[in-house]
């Protein structure tokens, strides 16, 4: 018999493959590419088997089996997939696919079924579309340079610029105020420290991507003349790393004997395969990252500004507060998307950090001040 802690368990599963068959049917719809959309739809498919295990469970149970309604978090993923593109999405759901591949190894009821065997294959197939896609087909997917170590896909990117310019101004603009200086320079201070800090951004941005793309213009450089001076060894290196892959010896030298005989695919290959390197992109528009960077800074650093163009006194800083207040909780609720944690404590963090630093400068601009 059923306890209640397998039927919450039951309705978890079931809510996570709706949610899933959402985003993959949205990214289907959303890809150009007609062997990955069919690969998109295969996944929905698989996930909407999974689903009907799980009601089946339920219906055993003799509960209620609850209407297939995504949750809001997956109808933004399916929203965005569709508009934004399936780049946006992909390595995210890459991620989550990854974190729950061991989900249901323990569950009994999963025991004599494909669900754990799917879950891994899920995983492993969208690594690897993730890898052979190239990320940084945009202006967005390329700005990625300071946020790198936090993932580097252009959703995270996107959101973290944003958070940098609404949490610096906002907590400049509150020292400001603390100091209890006129409307005019705290207006003034807002602005600044807009347009100064999406400067930064974008220079930091333009030297971070264009660093990058001169250390893979030095890398594809040195493998060129490896792979002139030395051939053998670079096909052998090329048959290693399809054996790595998974191929046959046999058939990983064959493969590396064929590519390293036309010199220019072999180089791509060598480039992708052994340094990571997409020979097309070099790591991206080091101008586009530094554009990208500098409208997601001003955009987030614009929003306690804004509310100084039409008020002033108190009146002003009640809607800054209210304003910024509510675009740190957004910032925090839209990371869930990659991090899938619950929106309202990773909204609730955020806005708790943000309002502690504030705090902290508005006290200091009020004892400067006096």
């Amino acid at each position: 018999m059923a306890t209640v802690e397998d039927l919450k368990r039951y309705r978890a599963n079931l809510q996570g493959e709706i949610d899933a068959r959402v985003v993959y049917l949205a990214l289907a719809e959303a890809e150009s590419s007609a062997p990955l959309a069919e690969i998109y739809r295969r996944l929905a498919a698989v996930e909407e088997k999974h689903a009907k295990l799980w009601v089946s469970q339920l219906e055993k149970a003799g509960e209620k089996v609850p209407a297939w309604k995504p949750t809001p978090r997956a109808r933004l993923k399916a929203w965005l997939a569709k508009r934004a593109g399936p780049q946006w999405i992909l390595p995210t759901m890459a991620s989550a696919e990854t974190a729950d591949r061991a989900m249901y190894d323990d569950q009994p009821e999963s025991a004599h079924t494909g669900l754990p065997a799917d879950e891994r294959s899920h995983a492993r197939l969208l690594w690897t579309m993730v890898r052979s896609a190239p990320m940084e087909g945009g202006a967005f997917a390329r700005f990625e340079g300071r946020h790198r170590a936090v993932g580097g896909n252009a959703l995270r990117a996107a959101v973290l610029g944003a958070n940098d310019g609404l949490l610096s101004n906002f907590s400049l603009m509150m020292g400001v105020v603390g100091a209890e200086v006129s409307h005019h320079a705290t207006l003034v201070t807002g602005l600044a420290g807009l347009i100064a800090g999406a400067f930064s951004m974008a220079i930091g941005e333009w030297i971070s991507v264009q660093s990058s793309r001169e250390l893979n213009e030095n890398q594809l450089a040195i493998e060129a003349d490896e792979l002139a001076s030395a051939p053998a060894q670079e096909e052998e290196e090329l048959a290693l790393i399809y054996q790595a892959k998974g191929l046959s010896e046999s058939e990983s030298k064959s493969l590396a004997s064929r590519l390293i005989n036309d010199k220019d695919k072999a180089l791509d290959t060598l480039a992708r395969e052994e340094l990571g390197i997409d020979p097309k992109e070099m790591g991206g528009s080091a101008w586009e990252a530094a554009v990208a960077s500098f409208f997601l800074f001003a955009l987030g650093a614009f929003v306690p500004v804004l509310p100084f163009l039409f008020f002033s006194g108190a009146q002003a800083v009640i809607w800054t507060a209210v304003m910024s207040a509510a675009g740190l909780f957004g910032i925090g609720a839209a990371i869930t998307l990659v991090t899938g944690r619950p929106l309202w404590i990773s909204g609730l963090r955020q806005l708790l950090f943000g309002l502690i630093a504030a705090g902290v400068t508005f006290g200091i601009g009020h004892l400067l001040g006096v």
